[in-house]
């Protein structure tokens, strides 16, 4: 469950002010708006990149406000699919695992088939598709079993096909590991198979 209490952020010209939001356990929530609402921010906040003024962050019924982002078991897909450039396929894979000081080398052999990017694993990301970048980002997401999905425009840059693969993907993935997911896009088409749209959150919060 992911639950939001009066959230504010403030920087510079910048205000989000009280916003609240409730996405049950094991639920694909998404929340639409256009570019310079806070959307991005929302998510930052949820994972811990960002404090807020004010209000409170809950994760499964446990006040994270003040948790360091790495004790949260929050997965996060920014925007543009940001993978590390420099870092084989393998690498970015293994990322999340690593820092946490855990083992990687089974969890990203299975992943990496999961995901069908087996064959990409000793590449370097430079050059990858804009699909395959969309892969690897989210792999990196889950390598290390969030028990929340946080998805920034993740079908931005995918054409059709690819963004269909994608959404069955992660509905495929949501479903496997029981992850609640909150993912935020301007693009109604990307809100299928959601399990419930927010369309009125930030009102004119944002900046």
């Amino acid at each position: 469950m992911i639950e939001l209490r009066d959230i504010a952020v403030r920087q510079g010209a910048f205000n989000l002010a009280r916003v609240t939001l409730r996405v049950e356990a094991g639920a694909h929530a998404v929340v639409m708006g256009p570019t310079g609402c806070g959307k991005t921010t929302l998510l930052e906040v949820i994972a811990g990149l960002r404090d807020p003024v004010s209000g409170r962050v809950l994760l499964h019924g446990v006040d994270v406000t003040d948790v360091d982002p790495a004790a949260r078991r929050v997965g996060y897909v920014p925007q543009e699919a940001a993978v590390f450039r420099t870092m084989t396929v393998r690498a970015n894979l293994a990322f999340g695992l690593a820092i946490r000081r855990r083992d990687s080398a089974a969890a990203v052999a299975v992943l990496a088939e999961r995901l069908k990017l087996t064959h990409l694993l000793d590449r370097r990301s430079v050059g990858l598709s804009g699909g395959e970048a969309q892969r690897v980002a989210l792999g990196r997401a889950l390598a290390f079993g969030p028990c929340v999905l946080l998805l920034d425009e993740p079908f931005n840059a995918a054409d059709a096909a690819t963004r269909a693969d994608l959404i069955a993907l992660l509905k495929d993935e949501r479903e496997r590991r029981a992850l609640t997911v909150l993912h935020v896009t301007h693009d109604r088409s990307d809100a299928a198979g959601a399990d419930v749209v927010l369309d009125n959150l930030f009102g004119a919060s944002g900046g």
